[in-house]
């Protein structure tokens, strides 16, 4: 049986890890065009122009901020840039102090990465002063001078911006991919919590919270797309037009992620409220409609915020999200729902904040959204 699993298992596998290749590959055609044509350019503009020897910085800064990284560039070519320029600094310094030797590349490395994260932050600016330090130490000075590495460094940064801002490249792709995979999962924690109160199994709402916990990674994706892309589109003059849509979609985002930690102590309480028994059959059965219908309203929600632009499309979808969210919000009260209950009462209770919270994703205020609310009293 086991030799069975296996010849079952090891086909699967590699056709799965084969697709998943293949998409990656056609994905990444552009990025690698880029990195390819910039790391080159840079080597032969440092090489020619400049008359550096050997400006193998030039390239491999090019490929470090093009990469396939989500941090914003600009950040990514000061990091390379100063990095190294501090790194040979600080290498040349101890080298006078020490001299030459594997126990003081040993001691200018420690320095140089301990400085660096008492400096910044940044992985890549620890990485490059670490690098640039050890190597002042344990290769020949370049013909002109140590620093001559911190400017192609430079020259390599400069290509890559000039690329990034020339060469089309949607910048609001990522963050569009991030935010529908947040949105979707957001949709499908309310349905699981609909089918849990369907089907009265409190074990589908306890999936469904581990589910609401295991998706914080999706929003910090998002968090690490969004600014790059708000990069992109301030360089690039072909999309500069985007800029504004990408501004709204960061106002969004603090609200979405809002609204997915809501669903996390909604859903708890809702499986409580269900092993406890503390829901009537009236108020399960308005409840999950409830829940359905704030699932499709997340998914109207998605297709607006990342739907191209075409025949009104977006437009229309956010209206009618806005108009589903709103009457969702106008249900919440527990009377109408047939709730009764402390542990009933306090799913409602917390229902009401995540429509709230996705009112506001929608471009509403704070107060014109809670206005939605019935009040409780």
């Amino acid at each position: 049986m086991p030799a069975l699993s296996w010849s079952r298992t090891l086909p699967h596998l590699a056709r799965t890890r084969t697709r998943s290749g293949l998409r990656r590959a056609r994905e990444s055609v552009l990025p690698a065009l880029q990195m390819s044509v910039g790391s080159v350019a840079a080597y032969a503009i440092a090489q020619e122009l400049l008359g550096h020897e050997g400006p193998i910085f030039a390239a491999t800064s090019t490929i470090v901020v093009l990469g396939f990284s989500r941090d914003p560039r600009l950040r990514r070519v000061l990091e390379v840039a100063v990095g190294c320029t501090i790194g040979i600094l600080i290498g040349d310094l101890l080298l006078g102090a020490f001299g030459e030797g594997l126990w003081q590349a040993t001691t200018v490395l420690l320095t140089a990465i301990l400085l660096a994260r008492f400096l910044d932050s940044g992985s890549l600016f620890s990485t490059q002063m670490a690098i640039q330090s050890v190597l002042v130490v344990l290769l020949p000075v370049p013909a002109g001078g140590p620093f001559t590495r911190s400017i192609d460094a430079l020259v390599g940064g400069a290509v890559a911006l000039t690329l990034t801002a020339l060469v089309p490249r949607d910048p609001r792709r990522e963050p569009h991919t991030d935010v529908r995979k947040v949105l979707d999962e957001l949709a499908k924690i309310l349905r699981s919590s609909a089918v849990a109160l369907e089907t009265d199994d409190a074990r589908t709402a306890w999936y469904a919270l581990t589910r609401a916990r295991k998706a914080q990674p999706l929003v910090d994706e998002l968090l690490a797309s969004l600014p790059a892309a708000q990069e992109v589109a301030r360089l690039a003059p072909a999309y500069r037009r985007h800029r504004t849509e990408l501004e709204d979609l960061n106002r969004s985002l603090d609200f979405i992620d809002r609204a997915l930690r809501d669903s996390d102590a909604l859903v708890r309480r809702l499986a409580s409220a269900i092993d406890n028994a503390a829901l009537s059959n009236e108020a399960m059965e308005s409840l999950q409609g409830l829940l359905t219908d704030a699932a499709e309203a997340v998914e109207t929600f998605g297709r607006a915020l990342t739907e191209p632009a075409a025949g009104g499309g977006p437009e229309l979808d956010m209206r009618r999200a806005c108009e589903e969210l709103i009457a969702i919000a106008a249900r919440l009260h527990p009377k109408p729902l047939g709730v009764h209950g402390l542990e009933g009462e306090g799913v409602i209770l917390l229902l009401r904040p995540l429509v709230v919270d996705l009112l506001e994703a929608t471009g509403m205020s704070h107060r014109t959204a809670s206005d939605h609310l019935p009040r409780l009293r």
